[in-house]
């Protein structure tokens, strides 16, 4: 069994932490207030920076929100870094910008240690039921290392490709995901304005072409109006940020995410940032007058 350093331990982190605990291994983390009662009745413990949880881990995982994070948590003061011991395994499962990732894996080789990126699609039943898509860039050396580890979590693990490479994939998972869900929500909102019943529509609709885990899901919470977060609009306008920005240095056009992203941005500004990302009906909803499943 491993000694693990989990830093993240967030509404994905949470669950995943806890399935390698239930492997066996032994978990730390950085304290951050009040430690979860499930995972610290499991055994994890809290140390007082990363710095810390690196010198007495053989792995570090780090799933935080956003670029700057995983830099500070890897690169800041008391930081991995200055804790890493040769051979160490550093893998970041968080979702950010694929060349500053490249930056990272290369500062962390430089320091003696192996870095995985390792970004995760499946939201929060996804992570507690550990069935992520996980998506890796790493050495072959790197991915063989981390696998069997990525494997407790997750139930599709595919080795994209080098450093950056599972980074990428995840900002081409973000863009299909949005712009489904906008499909989703205009086909509703169609079908509801007209004067049919959603319910039937949905269930119709998932016998055919256009069925998809989001149609299933997020759909349903769409007619439900349950909109609690799995998986925020702030943090997929943050990864719909990465693919326009990266769109920009690629001179390559991206409409339909450009569109997805501001429909996004009119929910924020109506206080729906931390809804879950199936609110994008919301701002659809707003420029019809319409509700779904109103009369």
């Amino acid at each position: 069994m491993s000694k693990i350093g989990f830093i993240g331990l967030g509404i994905m982190g949470r669950p995943m932490a806890g399935h390698l605990l239930d492997a066996g291994h032994e978990l730390t983390t950085v304290k951050r207030g009040s430690l979860d009662e499930t995972l610290a009745s499991k055994g994890m413990k809290e140390l007082d920076n990363p710095k810390a949880v690196a010198e007495g881990a053989e792995v570090v995982i780090t799933m935080v929100p956003d670029t700057p994070d995983v830099e500070e948590v890897l690169f800041g003061e008391g930081g991995v870094i200055e804790g890493l011991k040769p051979g160490t395994l550093v893998i970041d499962m968080s979702s950010i910008a694929p060349l500053a990732t490249q930056e990272f894996a290369k500062r962390i080789h430089d320091a003696g240690g192996e870095y995985v990126d390792a970004p995760v699609s499946g939201g929060e039943g996804g992570a507690i039921n550990a069935a992520l898509t996980i998506m890796v860039g790493a050495t072959q050396e790197g991915f063989e290392r981390a696998n069997p580890l990525l494997e407790i979590m997750g139930k599709t693990i595919t080795h994209i490709g080098g450093h950056g490479a599972g980074q990428t994939c995840k900002v081409a998972n973000q863009i299909v995901v949005a712009l489904t869900i906008e499909a989703v929500s205009e086909g509703l909102l169609f079908a509801s304005k007209a004067g049919a019943d959603v319910s039937k529509v949905r269930e119709s609709l998932l016998g055919g072409l256009a069925q998809s885990k989001i149609l299933d899901v997020h759909g349903q919470r769409m007619i439900d109006r349950t909109f609690d977060p799995g998986f925020k609009i702030k943090l997929h306008q943050k990864d719909l940020n990465l693919a326009l920005e990266g769109a920009r240095s690629l001179d390559l056009a991206l409409p339909g995410t450009a569109n997805a992203q501001q429909l996004f941005q009119a929910c924020a500004a109506n206080g729906g940032a931390d809804w879950d990302h199936a609110g994008i009906l919301r701002a659809l909803e707003r420029l019809a007058d319409h509700e779904v499943g109103s009369r």
